[in-house]
């Protein structure tokens, strides 16, 4: 989605750059910058959670973390935000909390939630 939204922007500059309008040019350009920077940062880190029999992996802007059954914590958080409830997931490793809310998981966090309690069940028994 947000490539095809980089992609009509683009043609947006093209069209203004045609027409003349510098001012135009340069909003629809920044625009365009962020909307791509933003498409290609959720391009490179997906998936954001992979999940097997030894552990999570999780990756971020500052790289691949793995984490055994073991030693991650699992919970739901719950956070009001702008009037609304946001439901998140929280992965704990010791000094470490990984936070992953639905636009990262691609699903509902509970949904989640309960997939990685039930390997991790299945790995620590």
């Amino acid at each position: 989605m947000a490539w095809a939204i980089a992609l009509l922007l683009l043609a947006g500059v093209v069209w203004l750059v045609i027409g003349g309008d510098v001012g135009g040019t340069v909003l629809t350009g920044v625009a365009m910058l962020s909307v791509g920077a933003l498409a290609l940062h959720g391009t490179l880190l997906r998936p954001r959670l992979a999940a097997g029999p030894d552990g999570i992996l999780a990756r971020t802007v500052g790289g691949a973390h793995r984490y055994s059954w073991s030693e991650a914590r699992l919970r739901l958080r719950t956070t009001r935000r702008f009037g609304r409830d946001t439901l998140t997931l929280e992965v704990e490793s010791g000094e470490h909390l990984l936070v992953f809310g639905r636009i990262d998981l691609g699903e509902d966090p509970r949904d989640v939630l309960d997939v990685l309690t039930a390997l991790k069940g299945q790995a620590l028994s």
